[in-house]
């Protein structure tokens, strides 16, 4: 029994269910993977976790903590640091997307698995995933929220909330993996440029969410049958 409530045990079925929703997903990960995995009977993830749902969640909460926390402290000194001014977008997108990009980096914080779990889950999430990950962004997307709102003044913020949805979407897909990518192998680039290059990734990707960011806003045509 005393094995079964150890800390070490509970982080090696955290461990192991990380990687395994990440190669399979969760619909696709059963609890034998998991428990044969980690070296453990289901009484020990029964007593840890309670369900398969529950210990999603905790995979995704051992992690999210301390990004989330990460991203708000790095907000916290630019605001500091720039004495009620607002902030360039650049900062803002480094300090939300940057944090999320450097975790990649950090095996102790999850490293590349943690990314591509990450990306995976948010392109194609369960129901109850997309509820709990959207209570877990809740007051760090308010704050970035507002920090946007207050660097770009001339632009609606409407527009501002659709763009950072559309920098959400990309980011998610830019961590699932570069598999998508062989769709378009046939473009003439050079093969080193097709590999899943992690240490590209940040300057790429965000160079890409700031061209979005700072795009020239849509003209909409009016509604049809509209007054002139």
């Amino acid at each position: 029994m005393a094995e079964i409530r150890s800390p070490d045990t509970r982080e090696r079925i955290l461990d192991t269910a990380e990687q395994l929703f990440m190669n399979h997903g969760f619909d696709g990960t059963s609890m034998r993977q998991i428990t044969t995995g980690a070296g453990v009977n289901l009484a020990a993830v029964n007593y840890h976790f309670g369900t398969k749902e529950e210990l999603m969640r905790a995979v995704f909460r051992r992690r999210l903590d301390g990004l989330n926390e990460a991203r708000l402290q790095a907000l916290d000194a630019m605001e500091q640091d720039a004495g009620g001014k607002p902030l360039k977008p650049s900062q803002i997108v480094d300090a939300f997307f940057g944090t999320l990009l450097r975790m990649g980096d950090d095996e102790v914080r999850g490293g590349r698995t943690f990314l591509r779990l990450l990306g995976r889950t948010l392109t194609d999430p369960s129901e109850f995933i997309s509820t709990f990950l959207a209570r877990e962004y809740a007051q760090v997307v308010e704050r970035f929220k507002e920090a946007l709102f207050k660097a770009l003044p001339d632009v609606p913020k409407a527009e501002i909330v659709w763009r950072f949805h559309f920098m959400l979407g990309a980011t998610s897909y830019a961590i699932a993996g570069t598999d998508a990518l062989r769709v378009v192998t046939d473009w003439e680039i050079e093969p080193a440029d097709t590999e899943d290059r992690h240490d590209r990734l940040l300057e790429r990707l965000m160079s890409f969410l700031l061209g979005g960011l700072r795009a020239p806003l849509p003209q909409f045509s009016p509604p049809s049958g509209a007054a002139p």
